[in-house]
């Protein structure tokens, strides 16, 4: 919002020290007891949980090296819609949640925190 002192970054900045700082806890914790570090759930063994994870791995990379490029609103869809798939809704629940998950998220941008989201090719369309 216009006249505030801390800018954009403030927010998630303070929740990335929050979670540094409980994370870091919980490493000392484990080591206190001499459990080990990192220990994977059963679940993680299952192709569908492999799929799943590696499909969020790749769109976020895919996000990030694309979204100024394609713009938030068809990087969005595409995004939403493939992982909304790769978790077994069907094609037509995945594009619902595709492109409403979209315009939510554009709007509680755009009109809630008063953030712009890149447009990219769709930037002429921009109102």
């Amino acid at each position: 919002m216009p006249g505030q002192k801390f800018g954009p970054a403030w927010f998630p900045g303070l929740i990335a020290v929050g979670l540094a700082i409980g994370g870091a806890l919980l490493v000392l914790k484990a080591h206190r007891r001499s459990l080990p570090w990192v220990q994977l759930p059963p679940w993680i063994h299952r192709r569908n949980a492999r799929n799943g994870i590696a499909a969020l791995v790749i769109g976020l990379l895919a996000y990030i090296l694309l979204a100024d490029r394609v713009g938030f609103h068809l990087a969005g869809i595409v995004l939403l819609t493939l992982w909304a798939r790769v978790l077994g809704a069907s094609w037509r629940t995945a594009g619902l949640v595709g492109i409403v998950g979209t315009v939510v998220i554009h709007l509680a941008f755009y009109k809630l925190l008063r953030v712009p989201l890149p447009w990219g090719v769709l930037e002429r369309f921009a109102f």
